[in-house]
Formats: structure tokens, C-alpha cells, sequence
């Protein structure tokens, strides 16, 4: 029952176990197969970026182009622009709402 959770950088989860449960992120880098890199740009920030399991992850389809192309030109993306991809999830999903703030 190896189930094989894909995620890209940019892409919008879901934390599903830790402190920040119920709360929504960006992925901003993979670290390898099961692990991947995590912040929101409001509690977890960028240069904080935390270290979660995909396994604790809900994946959506939403990806921002925004972070994908700061992450790919700078190597970096700002605070304000996780937020902003975070917001923009939210204002798209009606049926989600953002926890934590």
C-alpha cells in the first residue's frame, strides 16, 4: 500500500498532522521522495521553511506561476508572494478557509 504523492514547487497543500494542521502552504522545495519543503509567508517563512512528510500533506491543483518563477530566476521567493498564492487559493475555493490567521 506504497501510494506515491507527487507534488511540484508552487503547488498549494493542505497540512494534515504537526501544529499547523488544517492550515495551507506552498511547497517551495523537494527535498527527495518522501519529504518536501513547506512555507505560507505568514507563520512559516520562507527562509524558515519547514520540512514535512508528504504523507502529512493534502496536495491541490492550484500551482502559483508567481512562485514558481521568482523559485526558478532567484532561487528565492518572497514572503509576500506565498501570501499572496495562499490568498488567491483561498479566494478561488470558496470551500476553503484559511486557518491561522
Amino acid at each position: 500500500m506504497n501510494k506515491a504523492i507527487t507534488l511540484q514547487i508552487g503547488q498549494v497543500v493542505s497540512i494534515l498532522r504537526g501544529k499547523g494542521a488544517e492550515q495551507y502552504a506552498v511547497v517551495v522545495s523537494i527535498e527527495d521522495s518522501k519529504y518536501v519543503k513547506i512555507a505560507d509567508g505568514h507563520k512559516i517563512k520562507f527562509d524558515q521553511a519547514k520540512k514535512k512528510n508528504v504523507l502529512h500533506l493534502l496536495p491541490h491543483s492550484f500551482i502559483s506561476s508567481e512562485v514558481v518563477n521568482s523559485l526558478q530566476e532567484s532561487g528565492r521567493v518572497t514572503n509576500g508572494k506565498l501570501r499572496f498564492a495562499v490568498s488567491r487559493f483561498c479566494s478561488e475555493n470558496p470551500n476553503a478557509d484559511q486557518k491561522g490567521e
